[in-house]
């Protein structure tokens, strides 16, 4: 082990902060060094989270998204700063996945059961979304950052679940850069990033969850340092109707719930929000779609696909690839 890291392990004192926020809990452990003002510290980490709630929110009514969603067509919204960077990786994630990933399906999240309006699937109220939903959201919204403005061109419910808790993520690492913290891991629900390696020298050590329902058990461990990890996934958060489980992540090209072999995607990238987003578009673009999107953009991701005997473990990347996506992906569709 290099020296300084050594020495910088004797003087750091490893703490953790949490607290809850997005219907869920935030965590940072940290190796703080004697400089760092511990108490303020947490506090700016939980106005940081909060702040990105309280812009984000599909759920809150007073939140800039639900003011945006309300407003008009044609109107100019203003907005701060930090919705509109996220609204922008959103429309050009939609873009490059071909509209797996989509930040308008409030809507049909809604109609489905998964929002603030019910709890259980409206089948009219889903005719009506599936009727309204652009198929290219970055067509019907325009976003003048410049301005600090948005507006919309057709009536939308933009709904940014899929992203903004990666983004949550990331301004708590700005945060702790500013106090000058160098080694700490931060996550919220399935999204981490490490902010350099601990104070020993060796990364961060992450549990990758098992997915299955009704239990949390880790599938494997990766390790990171000044990188991003974001899981989607099929087995969290899902309605019973009947004998069907219906996924709350919802595919705007079909107007339903997800509903394919992959049980499970994890991305790394350099900053949460993108591995966020491209989590959930590959997640819905499915085992073969979503596997040569990945492929096709040199992405580290690991697939985990259902089929009769069990889960196939797909790995791009930093994963490896030992095996043949492809094959694998037709091997999991056969057997589904």
């Amino acid at each position: 082990m290099p020296k300084m890291s050594s020495e910088a392990a004797v003087r750091s004192q490893r703490m953790t902060f949490h607290g809850p926020t997005m219907g869920t809990r935030w965590s940072v452990s940290i190796d703080a060094g004697p400089a760092v003002e511990l108490p303020v510290l947490r506090q700016d980490l939980a106005a940081a989270v909060e702040q990105v709630d309280a812009q984000m929110s599909p759920w809150k009514p007073h939140s800039d998204l639900v003011r945006l969603n309300r407003e008009p067509v044609d109107a100019w919204v203003p907005l701060s700063p930090e919705i509109l960077e996220v609204l922008e990786c959103a429309l050009e994630v939609q873009r490059l996945s071909a509209g797996a990933f989509h930040p308008c399906v409030g809507a049909l999240v809604d109609a489905w059961g998964f929002g603030a309006v019910r709890e259980t699937p409206d089948a009219q109220a889903i005719r009506a979304a599936r009727q309204s939903l652009p198929l290219a959201a970055h067509g019907c919204l325009e976003l003048d950052k410049a301005a600090g403005r948005v507006r919309k061109h057709v009536p939308l419910q933009i709904d940014l679940c899929g992203v903004a808790k990666g983004y949550a993520v990331d301004r708590m690492a700005d945060v702790l850069h500013q106090h000058g913290v160098q080694h700490a891991l931060v996550a919220l629900d399935g999204e981490l990033r490490a902010v350099g390696p601990q104070a020993s020298g060796m990364p961060w050590a992450v549990g990758l969850e098992s997915p299955e329902t009704g239990r949390r058990t880790v599938h494997s461990v990766i390790e990171l340092e000044d990188l991003a990890v974001a899981t989607s996934g099929d087995y969290r958060r899902y309605l019973e109707v009947g004998n069907q489980r219906l996924a709350h992540t919802m595919d705007a090209r079909s107007g339903a719930p997800v509903n394919n072999a992959v049980a499970s995607v994890t991305v790394l990238a350099r900053t949460c929000m993108q591995a966020d987003a491209w989590a959930t578009a590959l997640l819905v673009a499915g085992p073969d779609e979503g596997l040569a999107m990945a492929q096709r953009m040199g992405m580290d991701v690991l697939f985990l696909l259902r089929h009769a005997r069990g889960l196939t473990e797909v790995g791009l990347g930093r994963f490896g690839n030992s095996a043949d996506p492809f094959q694998c992906a037709d091997r999991a569709n056969r057997n589904r």
